[in-house]
């Protein structure tokens, strides 16, 4: 079974096919946060999308080395780390801590390597260096700029004319630089400032060159899948595919490029002034981060997604009724099988709904059921748990909830049905749901 891949780079559906001679081996490289905020719904559909490629990618090859970075120098980590008066290691540490708290909470796995880009100033460096010697950056007033008449083959991969890669980089402004779409790989910075000393003087890199650095430094200067948003084909990626291929002559860099589409929220762009602005935190504060997650997955990847609130609560709803089979039917570990009709669904370019709707035919096979659950990142806690400490695990602690149950079955034991039906009433009011099974047998879950 084939993997496809919708590829950026040539706009088209293509056949995956690693750069290892051998077929056993992938590298991925995914632009991971900015690390100065939370992350919102917008920034939770990658982590969930290249996941899924991962688990994919994972059951298909020998070796998956997936790379996702950290930017933690930025302009916006230094004025927010001022704004707070802390620390910018301060700041960036406790908003990773965060970061993996979400990313964990969505179900995501952890990628062999998540560099820092602080820890990769020295590799900046030295491409640097080495776009200066061959004639595609130049020194300008502390700076370094990326050439781009340099490079003819710039904005093919974005696939925007001249007149569209100047309108849309929104680059600075500046006299020293050679042609207005030149874009900065080092900028000067202040002693007092975040800063590394260089061959043009103490400074920082540009957000650009951070990633063709790291990627490198990993996965090779030619390497299988690069993914991110789409909103990051251009100016990031264009100006990546640039540095890249112009600092190492002969090399493709990234072979397949794979962006997720759109977020809106609640049918409009997010803001925060209507109110439909929502960070990951706050939503897994109120829903299970498995229905945050299955939200993302019921829209195909590629395609513009409209989150909203209604569409949560709907996904635990499902959850629920696929957590039910898990429960009533309960199976050993590793005793499932992975649908081929969900494997096929995944294979073509990541169709997660269609491998949706091939999970709900195995609702009779419990255990395959489970096993192909997996590949979409789904059903994996243990059925009891789920129904107990869905929705944030509000309302009434366990305790309190069990005493309940078994005052409900001593009032029917007493022929009490008013106050049987009493507590089950109070209990709902609370968000908890009784379900009578047979042989008097009373289960529960949070609604």
């Amino acid at each position: 079974m084939t993997v496809q891949l919708y590829n950026t780079a040539t706009r088209r559906k293509e056949d995956f096919t690693p750069l290892d001679p051998a077929g056993r081996s992938v590298g991925m490289y995914v632009c991971g946060p900015t690390v100065y905020d939370l992350i919102h719904i917008g920034n939770a559909r990658p982590q969930v999308v290249f996941d899924t490629l991962y688990r994919l990618l994972k059951a298909r090859y020998q070796t998956v080395t997936y790379v996702r970075n950290i930017t933690d120098v930025e302009d916006k980590i230094i004025a927010r780390a001022k704004e707070r008066g802390i620390s910018i290691r301060d700041l960036t540490d406790e908003t990773i801590a965060q970061y993996h708290r979400d990313v964990d909470d969505l179900g995501c796995l952890t990628p062999e390597v998540e560099p820092r880009a602080t820890d990769h100033i020295s590799q900046m460096i030295a491409l640097i260096e080495r776009l200066i010697a061959r004639g595609h950056a130049y020194a300008a007033e502390r700076h370094v700029l990326f050439d781009v008449p340099s490079w003819p083959n710039y904005g093919t991969f974005s696939n925007r004319t001249r007149d569209e890669q100047i309108d849309g980089a929104r680059v600075e402004v500046a006299p020293y630089k050679r042609d207005p779409a030149d874009f900065v790989l080092w900028k000067p910075a202040e002693a007092a400032e975040q800063g590394w000393d260089s061959p043009w003087g103490f400074g920082r890199p540009g957000w650009h060159i951070e990633c063709s650095a790291m990627s490198s430094q990993y996965l090779g200067e030619n390497f299988d899948i690069h993914g991110g948003g789409m909103d990051l084909i251009f100016p990031h990626h264009q100006n990546e595919v640039a540095q890249s291929c112009c600092g190492n002559p002969g090399s493709d860099f990234a072979r397949y490029w794979v962006h997720n589409g759109y977020v809106m929220s609640e049918g409009e762009k997010m803001s925060k002034s209507i109110g439909n602005f929502y960070t990951v935190r706050e939503l897994l504060d109120a829903f299970p981060g498995e229905a945050l997650r299955l939200v993302l997955l019921k829209t195909q990847y590629r395609q513009p997604l409209d989150f909203s609130k209604a569409k949560l609560r709907e996904a635990k709803a499902e959850l629920d009724r696929l957590y039910g089979v898990l429960r009533d039917a309960p199976i050993k570990d590793g005793t499932g099988a992975v649908s081929d009709g969900v494997m096929a669904a995944l294979s073509d370019d990541l169709n997660t709904p269609e491998a949706l709707a091939e999970l709900h035919k195995l609702r009779d096979k419990p255990a395959d059921l489970k096993a192909s659950a997996y590949m979409l990142g789904l059903l994996q806690q243990e059925p009891v748990a789920w129904f107990h400490g869905g929705a944030g695990a509000t309302g009434p602690d366990v305790a309190e909830i069990e005493a309940l149950i078994d005052e409900r079955v001593a009032a029917k034991q007493a022929k009490d049905f008013a106050r049987a039906d009493e507590i089950r009433d109070s209990l709902k009011a609370r968000g908890v749901v009784l379900e009578d099974k047979p042989g008097g047998v009373t289960d529960w879950r949070r609604d």
